[in-house]
């Protein structure tokens, strides 16, 4: 049976790039009914974007399954008079608009909620709406390199590199999804919405817990470790004959058996290795000696052995391996959405796993439909598309 608790849910989208749209392709395979709106002219940014497959970019692709595309210009009076009739029956209105841009159309929380109570306003930023920062704009890696993950994030001898996932936009998306869902549950209570608020930058803070922390504790600044963990030892890739192998050994009950499995069951009787705090503080001796053992054997053969001992490791695969793994098909973690294949959202519930409902929409298909819900007759539309504030599908919906 489908898991589609945000069914009858109406969510107008306002977002472009990934933050947003990811938060909304969230609520969208729950069963909401959730309206992309985009620029007539050339659509969500991400459409352009490299590769193309099927005339869009995968990122808009992947971000935006199971939604309705409304092709509208905000910047056109009827146009944003059409928005705000539309989001006078929406439960949830997403906006990632620059700063201050949604305000000064008049589509700001405070003008849609005195409209319409209900509505649960969710606004994305970059900075936040606080601060001498609030009005700069944002992307993922300025985000990433200003909150200090480059700075962590790559080998210690060598420049800070980004992580190659767009951890902070994803991240950003999971929590706005998370306060619209809470704002919800309110609103089930009291009948009135609320103004939620997520940024970029405060997602990024918010992936540095430990690191600030102890920054904080202690006065040192963190650095870069390459693949190990400053806590823990060891807590990285070695290189075997033929590949790598992330090895993470988190006590001593472990280190014993990962000893035992190399060879090398006089280590952990060492007084340099006999705890994790004197693993750490002789990290270069005891990895040099792990990794001239690791390097005589190929590495499927290290994954099986460690395996059978209990030690937690695992292949470093590329992208082409996960894709192809059993483990990843077993999970029913790719869908197949007609034109393109992406990744399922990665919840299960009653062993049943939640997917998309549909492929990411062309530009305008469904800008004709969503007006006459609301109330918007033919001829209505037809003068809309004509005066330029909409552009109908000129293509089938995917």
């Amino acid at each position: 049976m489908s898991f589609l608790p945000l069914e009858g849910l109406r969510v107008l989208d306002a977002t472009s790039s990934l933050a947003g749209p990811y938060c909304t392709e969230i609520l969208a395979a729950l069963g909401a009914d959730v309206v992309k709106v985009e620029r007539p002219d050339s659509g969500d940014e991400t459409r352009q974007w490299w590769p193309p497959w099927h005339g869009d970019g995968v990122m808009f692709l992947m971000a935006n399954a199971s939604k309705r595309s409304l092709a509208l210009d905000l910047t056109h009076p009827d146009g944003r008079e059409a928005l705000l009739q539309l989001a006078d029956r929406a439960d949830v209105f997403v906006q990632s608009l620059r700063p201050g841009v949604a305000k000064r159309r008049g589509l700001g929380p405070d003008a849609l909620r005195a409209r319409n109570e209900r509505l649960v306003y969710c606004s994305i930023g970059s900075f936040g709406s606080h601060g001498p920062l609030r009005e700069r704009p944002g992307y993922d890696p300025l985000m990433q390199a200003f909150a200090g993950i480059v700075s962590v994030t790559g080998e210690p001898d060598r420049p800070g590199v980004r992580t190659g996932a767009s951890l902070v936009d994803q991240g950003t998306g999971l929590w706005a999804a998370l306060g619209i869902l809470a704002a919800l549950r309110e609103r089930d209570a009291t009948g009135r919405g609320r103004v939620v608020e997520i940024s970029l930058y405060e997602t990024a803070i918010g992936l540095l817990p430990y690191h600030l922390t102890s920054y904080l504790a202690t006065g040192e600044v963190p650095g870069r470790h390459g693949t190990a963990y400053p806590a823990i030892v060891p807590y990285q890739t070695f290189d075997a004959a033929d590949g790598e192998l992330m090895v993470a050994a988190a006590n001593d009950r472990l280190f014993a058996a990962l000893c035992g499995a190399l060879g090398l069951a006089e280590l952990p009787a060492d007084e340099r290795f006999a705890t994790n705090q004197t693993r750490v503080a002789h990290r270069e001796e005891l990895v040099a000696l792990l990794a001239a053992r690791f390097v005589t054997e190929p590495r499927d053969a290290w994954i099986e052995r460690l395996a059978g001992a209990g030690v937690p490791a695992a292949p470093v695969q590329d992208v082409g391996e996960v894709a192809r793994h059993e483990q990843t098909e077993a999970l029913g973690l790719l869908q197949d959405l007609g034109p393109y294949t992406t990744v399922a959202p990665p919840l299960s519930v009653d062993g049943e796993r939640v997917l998309h409902r549909g492929p990411a929409p062309a530009l305008g298909a469904h800008t004709a439909e969503v007006l006459a819900e609301a109330g918007y007759t033919e001829e209505e539309v037809a003068a809309l598309s004509t005066a330029g504030a909409v552009r109908l599908g000129n293509g089938p919906a995917r």
